[in-house]
């Protein structure tokens, strides 16, 4: 039997930067970074765009815009100093509507409560910047960047065995027994033994939290994000990021074009319910999964709320003519033949029992375990200070 002072369960980028940050916090303790898959970062961490995102659209002095600000910077030195690429490109968005006129100048109003560089463009000032690109107006954010988060993934996790954590891969949770003095994980690989575990489960987090005996009044819902990569001759359509207005009523961001670092441009993504957990070619379905769903009450009031959305968002899945007019919304000169497919990507959103979408972090603790339940985007950008966060809560339940 394998014993431990510290548990992390899920090594995604907040899992793995959170075992890191308890060798940091807590030096000469063991910590186990335990993941199901055969490497670290293979679901939401290794599927997004890669955005190192400012914290525009969060409320100001939520958890949310205090993490990205300090997230954006913490991840751009740890790029820096740990070889992984990143560029600071800036960010437009771009109004294409009197609404979203109206949208973009209340964003304007929250960069500047939220301390965020920003300048709002006319049409004329946008097509300069950007000349494929089209709008009533923008917002130029020039503190966004990208970066390659699976690599940043694969830098935190061995800076935990470089401080003499141990790394298990290929090690599924299948039971917790938490008692007064320990918890004791089942694996498939037999049974480990803490003194405290962080259960970073991201879109099994539901089913995590209940193996531990917490009254889970919430369920992880998986909407499917699905990218195009831009064909690399027309790679140059958009040197800035370019967003959509979002809706401020949903937790997704629109259609972006998204540079990355080695070169490309990227489309995406949309947000549809998915049937598969872990699922990522289309129309995937897995039989639990989609039982799940069907039976929290919870996704028949996002229906009923979201009807004409998820409409439209199941239309431009299937019709990649639909997808295309999204974007050409704000660049016209995108074409049919100019997109190829893209792996998906899975958003794990909590949604609670009244059909509420959870916008902020959400944490749940026992006497002797810490489960971060919803991580949405920004996770990636914030992991690090997200990580700082955990381990505090972490010492503050250990008196230590």
């Amino acid at each position: 039997m394998n014993r431990f002072d510290y548990v992390v369960v899920g090594g995604g980028i907040v899992g793995a930067a959170t075992a890191r940050a308890l060798t940091e916090r807590f030096p000469g303790r063991s910590v186990l970074l335990l993941d199901k898959e055969d490497g670290f970062g293979r679901h939401q961490t290794g599927h997004n765009s890669g955005v190192i995102h400012s914290g525009i659209y969060y409320a100001p002095g939520s958890l949310k815009a205090e993490l990205c600000r300090a997230g954006a910077a913490a991840t751009e030195r740890f790029a820096e100093e740990h070889g992984v690429p990143w560029d600071r490109i800036g960010k437009l968005l771009v109004a294409t509507t009197p609404a979203e006129l109206a949208g973009m100048q209340a964003l304007a109003e929250r960069a500047e409560v939220n301390q965020i560089s920003a300048a709002v463009l006319s049409a004329a000032e946008l097509r300069e910047r950007e000349p494929h690109i089209v709008g009533l107006g923008a917002l130029h954010l020039t503190t966004t960047g990208i970066t390659d988060y699976r690599q940043i993934n694969t830098a935190l996790a061995g800076l935990v065995e470089k401080a003499g954590g141990t790394l298990m891969t290929r090690t599924a949770l299948t039971g917790v027994r938490e008692t007064g003095r320990e918890v004791v994980l089942s694996t498939t690989a037999g049974e480990v033994v803490a003194d405290y575990v962080v259960y970073c489960a991201g879109i099994q987090a539901d089913r995590v939290a209940a193996m531990a005996g917490i009254d889970v009044d919430f369920a992880m819902i998986p909407f499917r994000g699905e990218y195009y990569d831009v064909r690399p001759e027309r790679a140059d359509l958009a040197r800035t990021l370019i967003y959509p207005i979002p809706d401020p009523d949903l937790p997704f961001l629109g259609v972006h074009l998204t540079p990355t670092v080695d070169g490309g441009l990227n489309v995406g993504p949309n947000a549809v319910l998915g049937l598969a957990r872990e699922g990522y070619p289309k129309f995937s379905f897995d039989r639990r999964d989609a039982a799940d769903i069907v039976r929290f009450p919870g996704i028949w009031h996002v229906a009923r709320n979201n009807v004409r959305t998820g409409a439209r968002e199941m239309w431009n899945s299937v019709s990649k003519r639909g997808y295309l007019k999204l974007c050409q919304k704000y660049c016209p000169d995108l074409r049919l033949e100019d997109l190829t497919p893209r792996e998906a990507g899975i958003r794990a959103q909590a949604v609670m029992r009244d059909g509420s979408f959870v916008h902020d972090f959400l944490l749940r603790q026992t006497a002797r375990g810490l489960h971060v339940v919803n991580a949405p985007s920004p996770a990636a950008t914030s992991a690090l200070p997200i990580a700082d966060e955990i381990v505090q809560r972490v010492a503050q339940a250990q008196g230590a």
